[in-house]
C-alpha cells in the first residue's frame, strides 16, 4: 500500500471546500440597478426619499426588485436595462438636485454566502462596462497657488521682523520683494537667510529688491503633490458612491485616470467628479453694520456668506484665510466633556504655524469654518448648427458651517465644538479628511463602454477559456488514460481554487487581459503533470513496480517543476511591479494560476493516484498511463 500522508488529503479537501465556497458567488450574475446618493457629502439617503421614489415607481408601472443600503447610498435592483433607464429618469424628477442618481449593477449573491464575506470577483471596465475619464491637472495653477501662499508668508516674515517693504509680488517662478532703501534690503536678506529654502535668493541692488526663484526640485514637489492630492480627493469622492472596483490612479506626470465599472451614465459621472469640496478657516469680522449686511454690501476686506440652514442671518468673514482644507492632515469625530459632538483636527507644519500666529492675537474673537463646494452640471443646449449637445457648467456654493469663539492659542491640534449633531460632526470630519483639489482639472479624454460590449467581452473570454479547456482535457485523456483523468480533475479543481482565491482577495479586478492569463494558466497547468507522468513511464520502463514508479515519478520531477515555475512567478511579480492597469491584471491571474497549478499537480493528482492505486489490498500489476 502507498504511504501518502493523510494530512495532505485533509489539506486538499479543506482548500477545495473553502475556495469552492468563495467561488460560488460568481455563479450569480449582477442585475441592472440605480444607485442614489445624497448630493451633500457624508449624508445618507432618507427613508422619506426612498418612500417617495417607490411610490412614483409603482404609479409609473415600473417593476423593481429589492433595495439595500450600501455605505451612505441606496441601491435599487431593476428587472432589465429598459426599466433601469426609466427608473433613473423618474428618480431624477422625483428627488431633484438633492440627490445624485447613477446607473449601476447590483449583486445577487444569496445572503447566506454574504454572511461568510463571499462576493464575486470584481469585473473591470472592459468586462462590466462603465465610464473612463482621463483628467488633466493644471500644473500652472498649482504653482501659482503655491506662490501666492509663499508671498503671503514672506510678507508675514518681513512684518514680524519689523522690516518695511514696498511690495511683495510674484512673476513667473519668482517672488519679488521691493524696498525703499538698501538698509531695509540688507535687513530682509539677513532675515531670510535660513528661511524659504525652496528658493534661490538673488540681490538686485540697482532696484533695491530681492528676487526669490523657485528651485526645480520645489516645482517638482509641488506638481507631485498636486497630482497626488487630486487623486486622493477623487478617490475619496468615488468611494462615497459605493461603485464596485473603481480605479483612480495616476498616469504620467500630470494626469489621473478614473474608471467607474458598472456606471453607464457619463453625464452623472462627470457631475460626480466635478463635485469637489474644501474648507477655509477665517476670522469673523467685528463691528459690521447690520443694515449693510442685509443689503448684501460687504465692508472692505470682508465677504458675506450664508450660515448653513439659516439664510436669514448671514456671517461676515475676513477675506484672509487662516488655514485651508489641504493643510488638514487628519480629522476625527468625537465627543467633548459634556457629551456634545466635536471634530478633532490635526494640521501640517505650515497650517499649525499660521493657526498659532493668528489665534494668539485673537483670543476671544469668533472664527468661522467656510465650506466651499464646486460642482459640474451637465446641460443640454442647442449649438450654432441647431444640434443638441451636452455642455458642462460649473457652479460654486459657499456657506459657513460653524462659528466658535477662540478660547486659547491653537496649534497643530485643536477641536471644533458647537456642532448640531453627531451626524453633522461626522460629515464635517469626512469633508476635512477627503480634502480639496490642489489644482484645477479638466477632462482630456472620455469613453463609455456599454454593458452589451462588456458582456460580449465576457462571452468571448469564456468561449476561449472553454475551448482551451476542452482541448487540454481531450489531449490528456488520450495521452495518459487514467492518469489523464487525474490531471483533468485536478485542472477543474485548479480553476475552482483560482477563482475562489481571486474572490477572497479584496481589490482584485478581473479584466480581459486577466481572462487571457486564466486561459494561459489552463494550458500551463498540465505542464507539471506531463513532467510527472513521463517520469513515471520512464521508471516503469526501467523495471520498477507500479507503486514505486509513482513515488519516484513525483519525487524526482518535483525539483524540475519548481525550477520551471519559479521563473514564471518572478516574471509575474516584475509585470505587476512595473506595469499598470491591464498589465497588472494579467500578472495577478498569472501568478495565482501558476501557484495553484503547482499545488493541484503535485498534491491533487498524487492524492487521486493514491486513492485509485494505493488503497488496494494487492499491488497493481500495471498502470493505465
Amino acid at each position: 500500500m502507498s504511504r501518502y500522508p493523510r494530512g495532505k488529503f485533509f489539506l486538499l479537501l479543506a482548500v477545495l471546500v473553502v475556495c469552492g465556497l468563495y467561488a460560488m458567488p460568481n455563479l450569480y450574475p449582477d442585475v441592472p440597478a440605480i444607485q442614489i446618493t445624497r448630493s451633500e457629502a457624508g449624508a445618507e439617503v432618507s427613508q422619506d426619499a426612498i418612500a417617495r421614489l417607490t411610490t412614483a415607481l409603482d404609479q409609473a408601472g415600473i417593476s423593481y426588485g429589492t433595495g439595500e443600503t450600501v455605505g451612505g447610498s441606496w441601491l435599487l435592483r431593476l428587472d432589465d436595462s429598459d426599466a433601469q433607464l426609466r427608473a433613473r429618469d423618474l428618480a431624477e424628477r422625483t428627488l431633484g438636485r438633492d440627490y445624485v442618481v447613477a446607473l449601476n449593477l447590483a449583486p445577487t449573491t444569496p445572503a447566506w454566502l454574504r454572511a461568510f464575506g463571499a462576493s464575486p470577483v470584481g469585473l473591470g471596465l472592459d468586462l462590466r462596462g462603465g465610464v473612463h475619464f482621463l483628467l488633466q491637472v493644471d500644473m500652472d495653477s498649482a504653482l501659482d497657488h503655491r506662490l501666492e501662499s509663499w508671498a503671503a508668508e514672506l510678507r508675514l516674515v518681513l512684518r514680524d521682523a519689523g522690516i518695511r517693504y514696498r511690495e511683495v509680488s510674484h512673476q513667473g517662478h519668482d517672488l519679488i520683494a521691493r524696498f525703499d532703501n538698501s538698509d531695509d534690503l540688507n535687513s530682509a536678506q539677513a532675515a531670510l537667510r535660513n528661511q524659504f529654502n525652496e528658493f534661490t535668493v538673488r540681490r538686485e541692488n540697482d532696484r533695491n529688491q530681492l528676487r526669490l526663484t523657485v528651485t526645480q526640485e520645489a516645482i517638482s514637489e509641488i506638481q507631485d503633490y498636486a497630482v497626488d492630492q487630486n487623486r486622493t480627493a477623487l478617490n475619496n469622492r468615488v468611494n462615497e458612491l459605493g461603485v464596485a472596483s473603481p480605479v483612480v490612479q495616476r498616469q504620467g506626470a500630470d494626469r489621473i485616470v478614473v474608471q467607474l465599472p458598472g456606471v453607464q451614465d457619463a453625464s452623472q459621472a462627470r457631475r460626480i467628479l466635478g463635485r469637489t469640496a474644501t474648507l477655509e478657516f477665517r476670522l469673523v469680522a467685528d463691528d459690521v453694520d447690520p443694515v449693510r449686511i442685509q443689503s448684501g454690501i460687504a465692508p472692505p476686506g470682508t465677504e458675506i456668506f450664508p450660515f448653513k440652514g439659516d439664510t436669514r442671518n448671514p456671517v461676515v468673514l475676513r477675506r484672509q484665510n487662516i488655514v485651508t482644507g489641504d493643510q488638514v492632515t487628519n480629522a476625527q469625530m468625537g465627543f467633548d466633556e459634556n457629551g456634545m459632538p466635536e471634530v478633532n483636527i490635526s494640521l501640517d507644519a505650515s497650517g499649525a504655524r499660521n493657526m498659532q500666529r493668528v489665534t494668539s492675537r485673537n483670543v476671544g474673537r469668533p472664527m468661522g469654518v467656510l465650506f466651499i463646494e464646486t460642482r459640474t452640471d451637465i446641460e443640454t443646449v442647442i449649438n450654432e448648427e441647431g444640434e443638441r449637445e451636452q455642455r458642462a457648467t460649473s457652479s460654486r456654493d459657499a456657506y459657513v458651517i460653524n462659528v466658535a469663539n477662540i478660547r486659547d492659542t491653537l496649534g497643530s491640534r485643536f477641536r471644533i465644538t458647537g456642532l448640531d449633531s453627531p451626524a453633522g460632526a461626522a460629515e464635517l470630519a469626512l469633508l476635512l479628511r477627503a480634502g480639496g483639489l490642489a489644482a484645477p482639472m479638466y477632462i482630456a479624454e472620455e469613453r463609455t463602454i456599454g454593458p452589451s460590449l462588456g458582456a460580449e467581452n465576457v462571452a468571448a473570454g469564456m468561449k476561449s477559456m472553454v475551448l482551451g479547456l476542452v482541448l487540454v482535457l481531450a489531449f490528456m485523456l488520450w495521452r495518459y488514460k487514467m492518469f489523464g483523468v487525474f490531471a483533468n480533475v485536478a485542472l477543474l479543481g485548479n480553476l475552482v481554487i483560482m477563482v475562489g482565491i481571486m474572490s477572497m482577495i479584496p481589490g482584485v479586478t478581473l479584466t480581459l487581459p486577466g481572462i487571457a492569463g486564466i486561459v494561459l494558466t489552463v494550458g500551463m497547468a498540465v505542464d507539471a503533470n506531463v513532467l510527472i507522468y513521463e517520469r513515471i513511464r520512464q521508471e516503469l520502463a526501467d523495471g520498477r513496480p507500479p507503486l514505486q514508479a509513482i513515488d519516484a515519478g513525483y519525487e524526482r520531477a518535483f525539483q524540475t517543476i519548481l525550477d520551471a515555475n519559479i521563473t514564471t512567478l518572478i516574471v509575474a511579480v516584475i509585470l505587476f511591479a512595473a506595469g499598470s492597469g491591464t498589465v497588472q491584471g494579467f500578472a495577478v491571474t498569472l501568478f495565482i494560476g501558476v501557484s495553484v497549478s503547482m499545488f493541484t499537480a503535485i498534491v491533487g493528482t498524487r492524492a487521486l493516484a493514491d486513492l485509485v492505486y494505493g488503497r488496494r489490498k494487492r499491488a497493481p500489476a500495471r498502470l493505465s498511463i
